[in-house]
């Protein structure tokens, strides 16, 4: 023990952290940083900061800024800076021909050449350090009417940042927002234009890639300081959102994929499966979350499927075995991820306000199906620290009370749509709306 601490202050102070999803890192030492999109551990919590219950336009906003452009990827938080993606509209037209007629779910589509930016944000002054415009060019696919064209989150390593914009391709930018290198990977075509969202992830030397749409879907693994492959996988796959997890498994590190057709794992140094099983939903969108020897998978499209797998006993074809360790299928999300913290399970019901908690290693529920307050439908996932829960929608931040008992603290309310998913970093609360960030922190 005294010398993985010894180790990860080394680490820190020499600014060399490589992110490791499985929390292998003594957690203490980086909570002042959120590298990717669901936070250092991918469970969507934190285990400390001392951030406000209540706070409106008037009260514990201690700056807000105004984002150009539409996006609704999650920033992420290194050091000073905080990351964000966005798509902003030019004033360049582009006459498209033969264009697909509009569909109700998904009527997004654009006439417009479109500027992909990653900016960097002072965390303390709320002031811009730096833009990066890393494209420029007219979307050529839709996105949902809900959605953006710069969905997916940043991660970074605490050396370079890493941006994915789907069609638009995977960059690598330096910490002062130089662009070191970029990866095309083609144009997706997602299933009904709902539009894309999957994220990276990072281990050690590598940057994945999950690339499910309707055409020929792929898992790329990179070097992450070139850029070039290191190994592609095919995959039986349809379109899916959920980001990859990389977990270390009894001295060996795998990439765990959640899709529609299967869940699989692929050993991270060859790409060959580790195991895998059936069982999800379509349309599979929350990211796997992992804690304590345990993998939890969710999906709620037109039915309801959770997971939780002994990660230790894991090989080859899972399905029906008893490496599933207990499933709950009902009231499974579809959109937002789960939260993982204090050995339970958080959920929403599909893309509505309906809260259910279990216990994370018997699937046991605490409660289930309990109302927020004036949230009806809901993009974004939940996040926590200490002994709550923030849950973001329409111009509504409800903060619950995290535990066996549900209860609703207080009901914020703020000038702004949120899709983006709130990110808690030391006594700071930030949320990304479709206009503005915020800063919410006791002043």
């Amino acid at each position: 023990m005294k010398n993985t601490i010894f180790r990860s202050s080394f680490i820190l102070l020499c600014l060399s952290f490589v992110l490791i999803r499985v929390g292998a890192q003594n957690k203490s030492s980086f909570t002042d940083n959120w590298p990717e999109w669901r936070g250092l551990y991918n469970t969507g919590a934190v285990a400390g900061g001392n951030t406000p219950i209540e706070f409106s336009e008037t009260k514990n906003v201690k700056w807000k800024i105004e984002i150009p452009g539409k996006g609704h990827a999650t920033p992420i938080v290194w050091g000073n800076q905080i990351i964000i993606q966005t798509a902003v509209a030019t004033d360049k037209k582009v006459e498209k021909t033969n264009a697909a007629p509009a569909s109700p779910m998904a009527p997004n589509q654009t006439e417009f050449v479109h500027q992909f930016k990653v900016i960097s944000v002072d965390k303390v002054s709320g002031k811009i350090n730096w833009q990066t415009v890393v494209k420029e060019e007219l979307p050529a696919e839709r996105t949902h009417d809900l959605g953006s064209w710069a969905s997916n989150s940043p991660i970074t390593d605490g050396e370079n940042i890493y941006a994915f914009f789907g069609s638009r391709g995977l960059y690598c930018l330096d910490m002062n927002g130089n662009v070191k290198w970029e990866r095309d990977f083609g144009q997706m075509e997602i299933v009904a234009s709902f539009g894309e969202g999957s994220s990276p992830a990072v281990y050690k030397d590598k940057i994945f890639v999950q690339w499910d749409h309707q055409q020929k879907s792929y898992l790329y693994a990179l070097d992450k300081k070139t850029g070039k492959e290191a190994w592609t996988a095919e995959r039986e796959e349809i379109t899916s959102w959920a980001t990859p997890l990389v977990v270390e498994v009894n001295g060996k590190a795998q990439l765990i994929t959640s899709a529609t057709n299967k869940v699989r794992s692929y050993d991270v140094e060859t790409g060959q499966v580790v195991w895998e099983c059936t069982g999800m939903t379509k349309n599979v969108i929350p990211n796997p979350m992992y804690a304590e020897g345990i993998l939890y998978v969710l999906s709620g499209f037109r039915g309801n499927a959770i997971k939780a797998i002994d990660l230790a006993k894991a090989k080859g074809d899972i399905t029906g075995t008893g490496v599933i360790l207990w499933e709950y299928n009902q009231d499974a999300p579809y959109t937002p991820s789960g939260i993982l913290m204090d050995g339970k399970l958080y959920f929403l019901k599909g893309n509505n306000g309906i809260m259910t908690c279990l216990d994370a290693k018997t699937g046991k529920p605490l409660y289930s199906n309990q109302k927020l307050d004036g949230i009806t439908n809901i993009f974004s996932s939940p996040t926590g620290n200490n002994d709550k829960i923030y849950v973001a929608a329409t111009n509504v931040v409800n903060v619950v009370k995290a535990g066996a008992e549900f209860s609703i603290l207080v009901k914020n309310t703020l000038d702004d749509t949120f899709e983006a998913s709130p990110i808690i970093v030391g006594n700071d609360l930030y949320l990304r709306g479709a206009k503005y960030l915020y800063c919410i922190s006791e002043k």
